[in-house]
């Protein structure tokens, strides 16, 4: 019988080829997979990850799960991985499900964050998770652009070719932004998200804030949706996924909550 660990995981993506195991590439769940190989003494099992971060992302909440033929106590998960990983990964919380529970089938939503400044952070390990941009000269014509990617959309405008042939109509649940001095947060809670999806909307988002594309042809992007549609694409050190959401609690109660926290704590 399997017993199977949900595990949340937090990592700095710039070390990393992304989340999925690549031959001869450094990633998080090889790292992740290597390290309960050691503590376990030689048990090869698939650690499996709610979302595929592309390279050089981050997350604070990634969920994962994992089946072991034996249960160990989550506290001696945690410690034990955490004693083998390397400092750009930590286990932050072990739990034990039942085996109904899957840490990508079961998920009902995400959070990302991106967060963009215009100039270096004087503090270095904050800039680990930021990305120096351009500045932007309209707040407001990005806020009123932002709004529109609120609801239920064909994305397509906002993936590649490459990845276009999986469903492209998602959900956004909530999409918010604060500005700050040196730059701005955006958050985007969805149901799911398309290859490069976030980093797409920021790209297209800043460069309206910036009067380099008009708000009809962002408008445009969500009313004639085109794969590899012409915009920028933010880099990739500034996307962090969050959380990730499951049954159990309100989702709406969840994204208010959430809404709060990343206002308040940035």
């Amino acid at each position: 019988m399997a017993h199977r660990t949900k595990l949340t995981v937090a990592y700095l993506g710039g070390s990393f080829h992304g989340w999925q195991r690549q031959r001869d590439r450094r990633t998080v769940q090889g790292e992740l997979e290597r390290a309960l190989a050691v503590m376990t003494g030689g048990l090869e099992a698939a650690i499996v990850g709610a979302g595929r971060t592309d390279a050089g992302v981050h997350a604070a909440g990634q969920v994962a799960h994992l089946d072991l033929p034996s249960p160990i106590p989550p506290e001696g998960i945690v410690r034990g991985l955490n004693g083998l990983l390397p400092d750009e990964i930590r286990v932050r919380a072990a739990a034990q499900v039942s085996t109904d529970f899957h840490a990508r089938r079961s998920a009902r939503g995400k959070l990302y964050s991106y967060r963009a400044r215009w100039r270096p952070s004087p503090l270095p390990w904050l800039g680990l998770r930021c990305a120096v941009v351009q500045p932007i000269s309209d707040l407001r014509a990005l806020a009123r652009a932002a709004a529109l990617l609120a609801g239920r959309h064909d994305l397509a405008s906002f993936t590649v070719p490459e990845a276009a042939d999986e469903p492209t109509v998602r959900t956004l649940h909530r999409v918010w932004i604060r500005g700050r001095r040196d730059g701005l947060d955006l958050h985007f809670v969805g149901d799911g998200f398309l290859r490069y999806q976030v980093r797409r909307m920021v790209g297209a988002l800043l460069d309206v804030g910036r009067g380099q594309l008009a708000h009809a042809d962002f408008e445009r992007l969500l009313a004639e949706p085109r794969p590899g549609a012409a915009i920028r694409t933010a880099p990739a050190r500034g996307l962090t996924l969050e959380r990730v959401f499951y049954r159990g609690t309100s989702l709406l109660d969840e994204l208010a909550l959430d809404g709060r926290r990343h206002d308040d704590d940035r």
